[in-house]
C-alpha cells in the first residue's frame, strides 16, 4: 500500500502509526502508575503504641515509674524549648551579620567578586590550616570547593573537622573555598557567577605554579557550576570532584523522586519568576529549602525535633550545629533563578549541550564533551533530592557508549552510596573519613587511570574485628549500567514539560509581571520575607518573643537537677512506640501525595507527548550531527599513529591493554603505575599534561585497533634491551600471574609472545 501512496501520504501514515504507538505507551505507563497509586492508597493498619512494657508491673512499681517519667519528660521539654530558644537566637544574630560562611576553619579572602568588571556575590577564600596540624604544601595540587546556593548559605563543605575541608587538610593540600553573600549584586547573572570562577581558578593557578592542576569539588548545585567551568575552559582544570550534583533533572525511577514532577505541575518556570517579582526582583531562597522540607516530611517536619526532644541531654549542639546552616536563607536575582530554572531543572538544557556560554564565547554553548579533566561522581540510594539518576544520568546523554568515552580521553568515575541522605554526603563524617578520604587517595593516582567508564568499590577491610582500612576497586562499566541506575529519564513527558513551561512564561511576562512589578516596593518584599514560614518560625521561639523569657532560667535549674528516668522505665518505651506512629502517619500521607503526583504528572504531559508535544528538534540533530564528525575525524588520525612512538607509548599502551583485558584496576596498581609514571625515565621528564595527552591517545589507538595495536608493539620498541625493560616495567605494575585473572594474564602472554619472550 505504502508503495503507490504519494510521500506525503506515506509521511503522513509514517506519523498517525508513532503517535498510536506513544498513546499506546502512555495507556500502559498510567496502568503500572493506577498500580502504584492503589498501593498507595491502600488502607494500613495503624502503628499504635505497644502496650506490652506495661504487663506485669505491680501498681506500686507502675507509680513510680509514672511519677519518674513525669518529671523526666517535664525536664526534656524544658530542654528542648531551650534548644529552640537558642536556635533562634542563633538565627537572628546569624541575620544581623549578614549570614557568614559557616566554615568551622579559619580563612582568608583572596578574591571578592563584588570588585570584579563584572560584579557577583562570590569571592575565593584560602582556608587556614588549623593550630598543631601540618602546613600545606604549596607544591601538592590545591583543592578548590564550591559549596550550592540553593537556598542555604556557603560552608557546608567545611563546618566541622571531618568534613571535605578536613580531609584535604590533612594530607597537606593547600584548600581554597569558593563562598557567597547573602545578597547578590545588582543585575548579576549566572555566567557573571561563572566568569569569577574562572578569575578564581586562574588566582589558584599563579599561587601554585609548581603544582599540578587544582581538583575542583562542586557539591549540589555546585557540581554543574563545576562542570560548566570544566565545559567552557578545560584548560584550568584539574580532577572534578561531583557531589549529590543534579546535571539530569528530568532522571529518576518510577514511583520515586516526585520532586522532579513539580515544575510541571505548576505549569513550569512562572511560578519562580512570580516569586521573584513579589521579592523586588529578589527570589527568597527560603522558598527552595520549604521545598526540600516537604520531600520528606515525616524526618524534616517532625523526627527532627522529636529526636532532640527524646535526647534532650546531648543532641542540642549537633542540631544547633546544622541548624544554623540550615537556618541560613540566601537570595538570588530573577535572572539567576529564572536561567536555572529554565535551562537545568525545567529545560535539562545542560546535558544536550544547549546552554549558551555568553555572548563572548562566539555563540559557543557548554558542551560537556569539551571535559577533558578526569570526572568523580558521588552519589547516594538514599538521597531523593538529588537521587542517583539525576547525579548519573548525563553520562548516557553526553555520550553515546563507553567506547565513545575511551576514544575521547575521557575518565569517568562513579560511586554509588547505598543509603546516605542528600547532607549526609557533605556533612557526616563517617562519610568524609571513608568515601570522600578514598576519594582523595585515589585522585593522587587519577592520572594512571586508562580512560573509560568505572565504578568506584570501597571495601572495608578487617582485622582482629577492628576496622584497619579499606581496599578500592575500580571496575569498568558501560552506559547500559548507568541507564539502569537512572530510571526513565527518556520518558517525553518531559520535553513536553518544557515546551508548555515557555508558553506560560510568555504569557506571565506579557500580562501578569509589569503589574506585579508595578505594586511592588522594597519594603513590601522585605516584610515578605521576614514573614516566610521558615523565618517567622524561628523569630518565634527566639529572646524577641516575651514567652521564651522564662525558659533559659527554667533550663538552668532542670540543668542542676536533672533526673533522667531509668532506660527500662515503661513509659518511654510508650513515648518511642507513639512517636515512631506519628511518624508513619506523615509518612503515609507522604506517599499517597506522591502517588497523586506522579499520576497527575504523566496523565497530563504524557497525554500531550503522546499526541507529539515533544521530540527531538532540528537544532539538537544538528549538534549531533557536528559532534559525530568531529569524532569521526578524531579516530581517522589516531589510527594513523598506531605505530608511532617508542618507549613510553609501548609501556602506555600495554598497561592499557592490559587495563582493559581486566577490566577494572585495584588502587593497589594504580599506585605502582603512578609511581612509574611519575618517578622513571622517560615519564618522569614529562608535565602531567604530556602524560595525559599520551594515555589518552593510546587509549584511544587500543579502543580503535586493539590488535593492530597490539602487533605494532615491535615497531614501537625495536631494540631487544627494550623490549626486556618495558615488559619487566609492565609486570612490576601487574602484579603476580596468579593475581591477575584469567582475560588479563591471557592478554600479558600475548604482550609476552610478540615481543618474543614467553612466561
Amino acid at each position: 500500500m505504502n508503495a503507490v501512496l504519494p510521500s506525503p501520504g506515506r509521511e503522513l501514515l509514517a506519523k498517525g502509526a508513532e503517535t498510536m504507538s506513544r498513546a499506546f505507551d502512555q495507556a500502559l505507563s498510567m496502568t503500572e502508575m493506577a498500580a502504584r497509586q492503589a498501593e498507595a492508597l491502600r488502607p494500613r493498619p495503624p502503628r499504635l503504641p505497644s502496650l506490652t512494657p506495661f504487663l506485669g508491673r505491680n501498681p506500686l512499681a507502675l507509680w513510680h515509674d509514672t511519677v519518674e517519667y513525669a518529671t523526666d519528660a517535664t525536664q526534656r521539654a524544658i530542654l528542648f524549648w531551650d534548644t529552640m530558644r537558642r536556635a533562634g537566637n542563633t538565627f537572628v544574630e546569624h541575620e544581623k551579620e549578614g549570614c557568614p560562611p559557616v566554615l568551622v576553619f579559619e580563612w582568608e579572602m583572596l578574591v571578592d567578586g563584588r570588585t570584579l568588571p563584572r560584579r557577583c556575590n562570590y569571592a575565593l577564600v584560602r582556608i587556614k590550616p588549623p593550630a598543631g596540624t601540618r602546613a600545606t604544601d604549596p607544591k601538592m595540587r590545591p583543592f578548590i570547593i564550591i559549596d550550592p546556593r540553593a537556598g542555604h548559605g556557603a560552608g557546608i563543605g567545611g563546618f566541622k573537622s571531618d568534613s571535605q575541608v578536613g580531609v584535604a587538610l590533612r594530607r597537606g593540600h593547600p584548600v581554597y573555598f569558593v563562598i557567597f553573600f547573602r545578597d547578590p549584586e545588582p543585575g548579576q547573572t549566572i555566567l557573571d557567577i561563572t566568569e569569577a570562577e574562572r578569575v578564581f581558578l586562574r588566582k589558584v593557578h599563579e599561587l601554585h605554579p609548581d603544582a599540578p592542576k587544582p581538583v575542583v569539588i562542586g557539591n549540589c548545585q555546585g557540581g554543574w557550576a563545576v562542570m560548566m567551568l570544566g565545559a567552557s575552559d578545560p584548560e584550568l582544570m584539574g580532577p572534578l570532584v561531583l557531589n549529590g550534583a543534579p546535571l539530569s533533572y528530568w532522571a529518576g525511577e518510577k514511583g520515586r523522586n516526585p520532586m522532579r514532577y513539580m515544575g510541571g505541575l505548576a505549569g513550569g518556570s512562572w511560578p519562580a519568576a512570580l516569586l521573584a517579582d513579589l521579592g523586588n526582583g529578589k527570589f527568597d531562597g527560603a522558598n527552595l529549602v520549604l521545598n526540600f522540607e516537604a520531600l520528606s516530611p515525616g524526618n524534616t517536619w517532625f523526627r527532627k525535633y522529636w529526636n532532640l526532644y527524646e535526647k534532650a541531654d546531648f543532641e542540642p549542639e549537633r542540631f544547633l550545629e546544622f541548624e544554623r546552616w540550615w537556618g541560613g536563607y540566601f537570595l538570588m536575582n530573577r535572572e539567576e533563578i529564572r536561567w536555572i530554572v529554565e535551562n537545568l531543572f525545567i529545560g535539562d538544557r545542560f546535558a544536550r549541550g544547549e546552554i549558551s556560554a555568553g555572548p563572548n564565547r562566539n555563540g559557543a554553548t557548554f558542551n560537556m564533551r569539551a571535559i577533558k579533566s578526569p570526572i568523580i561522581v558521588f552519589a547516594s540510594a538514599g538521597d531523593n533530592i538529588t537521587p542517583p539518576g539525576q547525579a548519573l544520568r548525563w553520562i548516557a546523554d553526553v555520550y553515546r557508549d563507553e567506547k565513545e568515552i575511551r576514544r575521547l580521553g575521557q575518565t569517568i568515575v562513579y560511586m554509588v552510596h547505598d543509603e546516605i541522605g542528600h547532607l549526609g554526603i557533605f556533612v557526616s563524617g563517617k562519610v568524609a573519613n571513608r568515601e570522600h578520604t578514598e576519594i582523595a587517595n585515589t585522585l593522587e593516582m587519577i592520572e594512571a587511570v586508562a580512560p573509560g567508564l568505572y565504578e568506584m568499590r570501597i571495601t572495608d577491610t578487617e582485622g582482629s574485628g577492628v576496622n584497619t582500612g579499606f581496599q578500592v576497586e575500580l571496575v569498568g562499566r558501560t552506559i547500559a549500567d548507568i541507564r539502569a541506575i537512572s530510571g526513565e529519564a527518556e520518558n517525553e513527558a518531559f520535553p513536553a514539560v518544557a515546551k508548555v513551561s515557555a508558553a506560560n512564561q510568555t504569557l506571565y511576562d506579557l500580562f501578569v509581571s509589569p503589574a506585579i512589578r508595578q505594586m511592588t516596593t522594597e519594603q513590601v518584599a522585605e516584610l515578605r520575607r521576614q514573614l516566610h514560614p521558615l523565618r517567622a518560625r524561628r523569630y518565634l521561639v527566639s529572646d524577641q518573643n516575651p514567652a521564651m523569657a522564662p525558659v533559659a532560667a527554667a533550663a538552668e535549674r532542670v540543668r542542676a537537677m536533672r533526673a533522667p528516668a531509668a532506660p527500662d522505665n515503661p513509659w518511654l518505651a510508650l513515648e518511642r512506640s507513639w512517636g515512631e506512629s506519628v511518624e508513619s502517619v506523615i509518612d503515609s500521607w507522604r506517599d499517597w501525595r506522591d502517588a497523586w503526583t506522579e499520576a497527575s504528572f504523566h496523565a497530563v504531559y504524557g497525554s500531550l507527548a503522546a499526541f507529539g508535544l515533544a521530540g527531538v528538534t532540528a537544532e539538537e540533530e544538528a549538534a549531533q550531527t557536528a559532534d559525530a564528525l568531529a569524532d569521526a575525524a578524531a579516530l581517522r588520525a589516531a589510527l594513523d599513529r598506531v605505530a608511532e612512538g617508542g618507549y613510553a607509548e609501548a609501556v602506555i599502551r600495554m598497561m592499557i591493554l592490559l587495563a582493559r583485558a581486566r577490566g577494572g584496576v585495584r588502587r593497589s596498581r594504580l599506585a605502582r603505575s603512578q609511581a612509574v609514571l611519575t618517578g622513571e625515565a622517560p615519564f618522569a621528564e614529562m608535565t602531567s599534561a604530556a602524560r595525559q595527552a599520551l594515555i589518552r591517545e593510546q587509549t584511544l589507538i587500543v579502543e580503535l585497533a586493539p590488535e593492530e595495536a597490539l602487533q605494532a608493539l615491535l615497531q614501537l620498541l625495536p631494540a631487544e634491551a627494550d623490549r626486556r625493560r618495558a615488559l619487566r616495567t609492565v609486570e612490576d605494575v601487574a602484579g603476580p600471574d596468579e593475581e591477575l585473572g584469567e582475560p588479563a594474564l591471557a592478554m600479558l602472554q600475548r604482550i609476552r609472545a610478540v615481543l618474543g619472550r614467553a612466561a
